[in-house]
């Protein structure tokens, strides 16, 4: 697999994180706690999305792995800060997935 490859496909991996972060992420956190658990998911998609374009021995690639794994990471920040929180589409992901408290309806 090529360099250029290799970040296609985290940018591909990075595009579509946001809706997954959005399942675990919960409304009532602090916009610190939702950043830092985004940035681990991200890193956490680059090394899954390394092994799986590659297999294990891509990790030998030093440039080939950090590349695709920023990536992922700049992909999974840009596409939520310009598509999926103006479109409001990751917020209304992590309202129907965050447990109701009880009293609250819903």
């Amino acid at each position: 697999m090529s360099t250029l490859d290799s970040i296609t496909t985290g940018a591909q991996v990075g595009a579509l994180l946001p809706l997954i972060t959005a399942l675990v992420q919960r409304p009532a956190w602090s916009a610190e706690v939702k950043k830092m658990v985004a940035v681990v998911l991200a890193l956490v998609a680059g090394v899954i999305t390394v092994a799986t374009s590659g297999g294990w021995e891509q990790f030998q690639h030093g440039t080939m792995t950090f590349a695709t794994i920023a990536a992922v990471l700049a992909a999974s920040q840009s596409t939520y800060d310009l598509i999926w929180k103006p479109s409001k589409v990751a917020l209304a992901i992590e309202s129907a997935t965050s447990p109701k408290r009880s009293g609250q309806a819903g």
